[in-house]
Parts: C-alpha cells; structure tokens; sequence
C-alpha cells in the first residue's frame, strides 16, 4: 500500500473516532489532499484509490500537473487554496473548480467576467482574516456581510467561507467564529483545518479539509 493511501485511511479514522467523541450528528468532512511540491506519483496513488478532492496553492503547479488527470478521471475536484492573483483568474477558472481564497471585490469581478466568458461555474469560499493579521489576505470580520451580498450581486456561488487561523496555539476560538460566521450567512460548506489543526476544525462542523503533510508527508 502506497503511503499516501495509508496515511489518509488513518486521518479518516481519526475523524470518525472525532465524530463520535463529540457526540453530535456532524457529517464526515471532505478531505483535499494538498499535493503542492508533490510530482504526479505520489498523486496517482491516491486516485487509483478512489479519492476526489485535491488541492494546489500555485496556478503553475496546477496547469503543469492537472490537465491530463483531469481528462483522464471526470470525477476529479481540484481546489485553489493559494491566494489567487486577478491576473491569473482565466487560468484558475480554466483548470479549478473551487477557489478557497476569494478576498476583494476586484478579484470577485475578475471571476465573475471570466466564468461568463469560459461558460463555468465555480464553488466558491470568502476567505475570511479571522486572526486580523496584516499578512495574511482575507475579508474582516466586519465586513463578511457586506462582501458577500456583493458577491451574490454578481451571481457567483458562494458556497462557504475559509480561514487560515493564526499560529498561536488558538486554532479552536477562530474556528468557533468561523462556525458562528458561516451559520449567520446561512451556508452550507466550510472549509478549514489543515494538517496540525484538522481535529479541532471537524469539532466545529468544517465540512472541507486542507491536509496535505499529513498524506504525503513533509516537504523539502
């Protein structure tokens, strides 16, 4: 058995031990397993296997991997969980079919304008900065709601909302924020929690997870 394959059976072990730990009728999340920096070998594993979600922080990496798996297994969803630049919307509405990172109105008119041009449409998560940190991307807090009545103006599909929480050991207040968030704007989907913090996030009804060390193993 190939490692990624083992790796991943374990992480969904864990959450369903999680799930009943909890007590609660939390649905088992999806799991994007992030394959940026990994070449194609250790990919195809995982999708001989069955699995659907993958995800990649670059657009180069994408369209230099992609294209071809993609062809080959219809099946396939592939994320964009890297900041998204608007000069590079045609391309990541070409080749993705969630964005994780939506985070301005110019880059909400940008997807708008390309998806009618390609005919496509993409799910979509509002990046939130839920930590307030200068450097990070994201929508503040105060402003989600304004934002996301913009978004729906321009009739994208806004599905859920995403957060990478600041690395100060706090993970589970951001995560119940980004909870209470996405129950006030009445969505369906949310996406957080990654390889160090994806327990707390199913705790918290994240229904997509970004887990890429944990599957492949750690980068160089």
């Amino acid at each position: 058995m190939h490692h990624s394959i083992h790796n991943l059976i374990q992480i969904q072990k864990q959450i369903k031990l999680k799930i009943i730990e909890t007590g609660s009728k939390i649905e088992t999340p999806n799991i994007i397993a992030v394959s940026k920096t990994f070449p194609i070998s250790d990919i195809i594993p995982l999708i001989d296997n069955g699995h659907i979600h993958f995800g990649e922080n670059k657009i180069q990496d994408a369209m230099d991997k992609w294209p071809e798996l993609k062809i080959k297994n219809k099946n396939i969803k592939l994320h964009l969980i890297g900041r998204l630049q608007t000069n590079k919307t045609k391309l990541a509405v070409k080749i993705f079919d969630y964005i994780h990172s939506l985070d301005s109105e110019k880059l909400a008119n940008k997807i708008a304008d390309e998806q009618i041009k390609q005919k496509k449409n993409i799910k979509i998560f509002i990046q939130i900065n839920i930590g307030n940190e200068d450097q990070k991307s994201g929508i503040n807090r105060d402003n989600i709601f304004q934002f996301y009545k913009y978004c729906k103006n321009l009739n994208l599909d806004i599905i859920g909302v995403m957060c990478i929480p600041p690395k100060d050991n706090g993970a589970i207040n951001y995560f119940l924020e980004m909870n209470k968030i996405n129950r006030e704007l009445n969505l369906l989907e949310l996406s957080m929690g990654m390889s160090e913090d994806f327990l707390e996030a199913v705790k918290n009804n994240a229904t997509f997870l970004r887990i890429g060390s944990k599957i492949f193993g750690q980068r160089f």
